[in-house]
């Protein structure tokens, strides 16, 4: 992988460790990288022409795709060799050196009294940053033949030109929360466009600060897929990585089986310098009043379960017969227990699931709805990631994800979705995408449970950033929240191996 460090050169265990842990990174990197994302123009645009074009039947050569598939394969399967020798001799070995060094911390600290911030100088959010809530289902019984019409969507405009607010400061904002956090409830997501105070991090964090914003961790936070830029404000960067330019983000919640950010705000510092980037949105309750009843009421009633990575293990081929049953069990075991804990989902290590090869292990979130009612307003929604995440999908526009990180979505029992029903699913997921061309200090709030976001591929540079947030107004109370994770996996992948 571009970027991976060299071990240095050196003789017994600790070289060995560094060669291994090499080769281990890689492979944890590629697992982290299919969990998200891998893994939006004043007013709506559709745009439905261009999506065609970008997304369409026709936008991939199979006889090149099957070449480009077999070649990943065989990188998977090395990389899954590499997770297997290495995950455990680099992750501990790194482990004990984070442990030695924070221990070495600790010491100095009882001999030393701790800096005071400077008068004035906001505190750092990172030192008390809650984790994310767990992700709140009530997706039971829900009367999917007579769903309640959607009378106002996403997103609402509110632009500082015509309600003539330049200023840097926060007062707008601080007088017009509640208004702001009531449309938000009833529209699911508000752009707010041409105000000064949010281009830079700094102002980015008065203007949640000013709606009583909670920031806490990303869902996926442990993944490293997202690198928090500005640790002080809580801010990550979103999507913005040279590998990832060309890599269509499809719509998504925020969202794990096991954890859901409530709310996101979305905040551009820089377009992309050549073009493309655009953010999409598009409102969950929209979606399934739109969808066919039939593949609606199907997927509903079947659940989904979505696959996050695929390891190719075949050098177990070469085992006798009476072993290889029994190893391929064994690394199973292992590589749940060692490597599935550290990016905190509810995950099923299963064999060859996609049917492709007996000897692909993939990991598996467990089954869960596609349609859930909102804590808040008790509307039903599409609470589902099929349009990022489906295999059938990513091969007919651009990806740039490897096989090892490919993703796909199945049904509950773990059977295909029939092709014709994930398009019926993409054309109405894309019939509601609004696409917003944000500009700098452009924020788009969202509700992670209503609106689905995405990203269009650029060109260039691109600074775009995020932050999650657990609530509005009083943070959760202390007991409802889950032990913080810590930053091992989140700095190890930003620091070592992107």
């Amino acid at each position: 992988m571009a970027g991976t460090p060299r071990p240095r050169s050196a003789t017994g265990t600790a070289a060995k460790i560094a060669v291994v842990g090499t080769v281990a990174g890689a492979a944890t990197f590629s697992f982290a990288a299919c969990t998200a994302f891998i893994p939006a123009s004043q007013k709506s645009s559709l745009n439905s022409a261009a999506s065609g074009k970008l997304r369409g039947k026709g936008s991939i050569d199979a006889s090149n795709h099957a070449g480009q598939q077999t070649k990943q394969s065989r990188v998977s399967g090395a990389v899954g060799t590499g997770l297997l020798l290495g995950s455990a001799a680099s992750l501990v070995q790194y482990q004990r050196r984070h442990a030695r060094r924070a221990l070495s911390t600790r010491h100095v600290a009882t001999v030393d009294a701790p800096a005071k911030a400077a008068a004035g100088e906001k505190k750092n959010l990172m030192e008390t940053l809650p984790d994310c809530p767990q992700t709140i289902w009530k997706a039971e019984s829900i009367d999917i033949d007579n769903l309640p019409e959607v009378s106002e969507t996403a997103p609402l405009i509110i632009d500082a030109l015509e309600i003539g607010e330049r200023s840097g400061d926060a007062e707008y904002f601080t007088k017009q929360r509640e208004t702001i956090m009531d449309q938000l409830s009833r529209h699911g997501a508000i752009l707010f466009r041409n105000f000064d105070l949010m281009k830079d991090a700094a102002g980015f964090r008065t203007f949640f600060e000013s709606l009583q914003l909670n920031p806490c961790l990303d869902p996926i936070h442990t993944s490293g897929l997202r690198e928090m830029v500005e640790k002080k404000d809580a801010v990550y960067e979103a999507v913005n990585k040279p590998s990832l330019a060309k890599h269509f983000v499809g719509l998504h919640n925020e969202s794990t089986f096991v954890k859901t950010a409530t709310y996101g705000a979305f905040v551009c510092f820089e377009p992309a310098s050549e073009g493309g980037g655009e953010f999409i949105i598009a409102d969950g309750a929209k979606i399934i009043n739109d969808m066919d009843p039939e593949v609606l009421k199907r997927i509903y009633e079947k659940k989904v379960r979505i696959s996050v990575s695929n390891l190719d293990l075949n050098f177990v081929e070469v085992l006798p017969d009476g072993v290889k049953e029994g190893t391929k069990g064994f690394l199973q075991d292992l590589i749940l227990k060692a490597v599935a804990p550290k990016f905190d989902m509810d995950l099923e290590m299963v064999y060859g699931a996609d049917t492709s090869n007996p000897n692909r292990l993939q990991a598996i979130e467990h089954a869960q709805s596609p349609v859930n009612t909102h804590p808040v307003t008790g509307q039903p929604v599409w609470f589902c990631n099929i349009h990022n995440h489906s295999r059938y999908l990513r091969d007919r526009r651009p990806c740039t994800v490897p096989e090892v990180g490919m993703t796909d979505v199945y049904y509950g029992d773990l059977s295909r979705i029939p092709p014709e029903d994930v398009e019926h699913i993409n054309t109405v997921c894309e019939r509601n995408i609004v696409e917003i061309m944000m500009q700098k200090g452009d924020v788009v709030l969202l509700d992670n449970y209503r609106v689905l976001h995405g990203r269009k591929i650029f060109s260039g540079t691109r600074n775009h950033a995020v932050t999650w947030f657990e609530s509005c107004g009083e943070p959760l109370a202390q007991e409802a929240k889950r032990e913080k994770p810590d930053d091992f996996m989140n700095n190890f992948i930003n620091k070592t191996l992107v």
